[in-house]
């Protein structure tokens, strides 16, 4: 079990008092909001509850519907714990645990392209639907060559956008664009991930005992089974815990 954490880790964490945590609904993977009462629900919001508990902290949850924002509101100083995918451009500002749960980003296209893998979407001609800051965003910023990537605030909105302009293609999260093929049957996946996506916790950076305790919290909640556990009462029982990752 994770040690108990020190009053110089918990001062590092949570220098106002409270832990003040981002939640990304955004990413329904990991967090969604209880229909009756609105409070947090997932996998996100279930580790922040067990992290509050040990380090004997009350807890202080504030909402964000794009990981973008969740970047940008760490930026100005107001989080102590944001649950994001691991990038480079993040981790600049930002200290990140190991991953704690895998998902893939997918490529949604109209039923009737002639795009049907991953490597024909970078062309030229094509406009890729993405929300601004996302994991996936940053990932094909770097990647693509001649295609163009086309931003909105978040996830909706870019999905939207992809209807509405006629788009060629879109890119997310498996699990939501699988749902909104459902809602959208003349849309179809390509069949293939363009990128594995490493959800993971982190705090700003600056606060080395607390993102130490933070990387043995996460490897203690995946190995006990907890993430696993808390995908599964969310009904996210089809994403993957990640693999341990060595805490150095």
């Amino acid at each position: 079990m994770t040690n108990t954490p020190s009053s110089s880790v918990i001062k590092q964490l949570a220098p106002t008092g409270k832990l003040r945590v981002a939640m990304n609904f955004g990413n329904s993977v990991l967090a969604q909001k209880d229909p009756a009462t609105g409070e947090p629900r997932g996998v996100s919001a279930a580790l922040a509850r067990e992290l509050a508990k040990r380090l004997g902290l009350q807890i202080e949850f504030t909402g964000f519907d794009a990981a973008g924002k969740v970047t940008d509101a760490a930026k100005q100083g107001g989080l102590d714990i944001v649950f994001l995918a691991i990038d480079p451009v993040r981790g600049e500002g930002i200290d990140f645990t190991g991953p704690y749960v895998v998902i893939e980003g997918i490529y949604v296209v109209p039923g009737s392209s002639p795009l049907r893998a991953v490597e024909e979407v970078d062309r030229e001609g094509v406009r890729i639907a993405v929300a601004r800051g996302s994991a996936y965003d940053l990932y094909l910023t770097r990647a693509i060559k001649k295609a163009q990537l086309v931003r909105e605030p978040s996830g909706p909105e870019a999905m939207a956008m992809f209807v509405r302009d006629k788009l060629e293609a879109a890119g997310g999260v498996k699990q939501p664009m699988m749902a909104f093929i459902k809602q959208h049957p003349e849309m179809r996946a390509i069949p293939e991930r363009f990128m594995a996506i490493e959800q993971a916790m982190g705090t700003p950076k600056g606060r080395p005992e607390g993102v130490r305790y933070l990387r043995e919290f996460i490897e203690e909640m995946k190995a006990s089974g907890f993430v696993a556990k808390a995908l599964q009462a969310s009904g996210q029982g089809d994403a993957a815990v990640a693999p341990p990752t060595p805490v150095p």
